[in-house]
């Protein structure tokens, strides 16, 4: 699981749901999750939190043009491919920070993806998930 630390700089509600805005390490990420500030009291501007997304659910973008849906691509740089028969694991470094992506290993080999490229981490934001802090980092 990727864990990040952030601050909620917005929050935009609708029913049940929230669009949340956070301020990260790595840049501006986004939630959507199912729950609004009267449901939830950590759901408040200021607030620090963590943001969090499995692995599985990082895709990974090269040479990438046009625009896309969506909100969460974080600019990055391949450290580290384990390649299995199956699945790969891709290490990148935003900063000085590590993400960690599971891929197809035909998609490795069909985007040629190698230690020291320049890539695009791509995250829906349903598929992110946030995390109440302690406030004791």
């Amino acid at each position: 699981m990727n864990r990040i630390k952030g601050k909620i700089t917005g929050i935009e509600s609708s029913g049940s749901i929230s669009l949340v805005d956070v301020d990260t390490p790595l840049g501006k990420l986004c939630a959507v999750i199912v729950e609004t500030p009267s449901t939830a009291d950590y759901l408040t501007v200021g607030n620090q939190i963590y943001v969090l997304f499995k692995e599985t659910e990082v895709s990974i973008g090269k040479n990438l043009s046009g625009e896309l849906s969506l909100r969460n691509k974080i600019p990055c740089i391949v450290e580290k491919v384990d390649k299995g028969k199956i699945l790969s694991r891709v290490v990148l470094r935003c900063k000085d920070i590590r993400i960690k992506s599971i891929i197809t290993s035909r998609s490795v080999e069909r985007m040629a993806i190698k230690e020291g490229d320049n890539v695009v981490a791509l995250i829906k934001t349903n598929e992110v998930s946030l995390m109440e802090s302690d406030n004791g980092w």
